[in-house]
């Protein structure tokens, strides 16, 4: 069971589970971290604020640069009227950074390798798109799916090829997020299962365990960054949706 990579993704009912309404309802691991994730993101964001200085100290210097990034990408993808999106993306992103980052740690529960976490987010994204497409342009929106200047003889096609391009981003930006954090937690706790079972062996096990050893901190390293970068992702799509949704250019 130590040197399981699956079992690290197993969802554990933590309370005991009660039926409501025909729904099984439990408190579980998953919500657990869900939970941690919000108060880690919290925490960090008051203790950074609460004292606030013309020269910032370490934790505000922190905090002003996670805000400034998300500021930056907001401004630069959606533009001035898309500031209105910055609370969305800024919770967005942080509670993906945070919860990958969370996963990281030995007995701690990835939330983002499962994929009804990362689709349920994706979901809600696409979904707030066409919201707001068709909240700012009405029924015009949906002109996005048809290219200005196609002939006609081709344009059934070209907008085929727009509908199901527009209908699996939720699935691209939900399975990227869950394949990349999944792969990465199961290929680290191989690699550490290596270092485990050869240096119970003694004498040569031991010898033979430095690289499979080397390999998991170098892992370790990539996962941290891949943590960041897949939350980066993940927020900065987020962004170009949305500026499908309040600029219909094609």
């Amino acid at each position: 069971m130590a040197n399981d990579p699956i079992h690290q993704f197993q969802i554990h009912d933590l309370t005991g589970s009660f039926n409501l309404g025909g729904y099984e309802i439990s408190f579980t691991n998953s919500a657990l971290f869900m939970g941690v994730t919000v108060a880690v993101i919290t925490g960090f964001l008051l203790l950074a604020s609460s004292r606030a200085a013309l020269v910032p100290g370490r934790l505000q210097s922190v905090g002003e640069l996670w805000y400034g990034m998300i500021d930056n990408m907001v401004n630069n993808v959606l533009g001035p009227d898309g500031r209105k999106f910055f609370p969305l993306v800024f919770s967005l992103f942080s509670f993906v950074l945070v919860a990958n980052m969370l996963g990281m740690f030995p007995y701690f529960f990835t939330v983002t390798s499962h994929v009804i976490v990362t689709a349920s987010l994706a979901l809600f994204v696409v979904g707030l798109v066409v919201v707001v497409g068709v909240w700012k342009h009405g029924l015009g929106w949906f002109k996005l799916f048809v290219p200005h200047g196609v002939p006609l003889a081709i344009l059934p096609f070209i907008s085929l090829i727009e509908i199901i391009s527009f209908l699996s981003r939720p699935i691209s930006l939900g399975l990227r997020l869950f394949g990349n954090m999944l792969a990465g937690h199961i290929v680290l706790k191989v690699f550490a299962g290596f270092v485990v079972s050869l240096g119970a062996a003694g004498g040569l096990g031991i010898l033979g365990a430095i690289a499979p050893l080397a390999m998991a901190v170098a892992l370790t390293a990539l996962e941290f960054l891949v943590a960041f970068l897949q939350a980066f992702v993940f927020a900065i799509l987020t962004c170009v949706y949305l500026n499908d949704a309040l600029h219909t250019h094609h």
